[in-house]
């Protein structure tokens, strides 16, 4: 039987072909699962004006803005292309930590330069792209709250590795 559990714990992870599972090694037993990163939340001072900047600025689609009960907002944007959403709200503990704590979420892209041109034609103060070595780029920006984001473009992902 598969330990999720002590998989969580760090036991040895290896990628397995093409597949794109992993394989974690768990008291002697091969535990094939997949883990899909679907979420990440983000500490915001102001929803309204997040969900401006994300939708707007970044041309994120909004999913989701609810208030399931009073005192509790949640908002999910998708940054276009991914699969990943970028959430925020009001109300709970998932959305406690300082407002700007979160560094360095990349949004991976195939050509950084139009990418750049883009958000800088929407406004958003996109710094110069940095070759940070092995020809991946990097151009980094903020959201209103100082959370910091990142455009990175790596050489080896085009096409359908995209």
């Amino acid at each position: 039987m598969c330990d999720l559990a002590a998989a969580a714990r760090g036991r040895t992870l290896r990628h397995r072909g093409t597949t794109g599972r992993f394989l974690s090694e768990v008291h002697g037993t091969v535990c094939a699962v997949d883990m899909k990163l679907e979420l990440v939340p983000i500490p915001v001072s102001d929803v309204d004006r997040a969900k401006a900047f994300y939708a707007d600025a970044l041309g994120c689609t909004v999913d989701v803005d609810v208030q399931p009960v009073e005192g509790v907002r949640v908002v999910q944007v998708t940054p276009p292309g991914s699969a990943c959403s970028i959430g925020f709200g009001t109300g709970l503990p998932v959305y406690a930590a300082a407002p700007g704590s979160v560094r360095g979420l990349h949004l991976v892209v195939a050509d950084i330069e139009a990418a750049r041109a883009d958000l800088l034609g929407r406004g958003v103060d996109v710094g110069p792209v940095a070759d940070v070595g092995g020809g991946v780029l990097y151009a980094g920006f903020e959201d209103p709250d100082g959370n910091s984001l990142t455009l990175q473009q790596m050489p080896w992902r085009t096409g359908d590795a995209f």
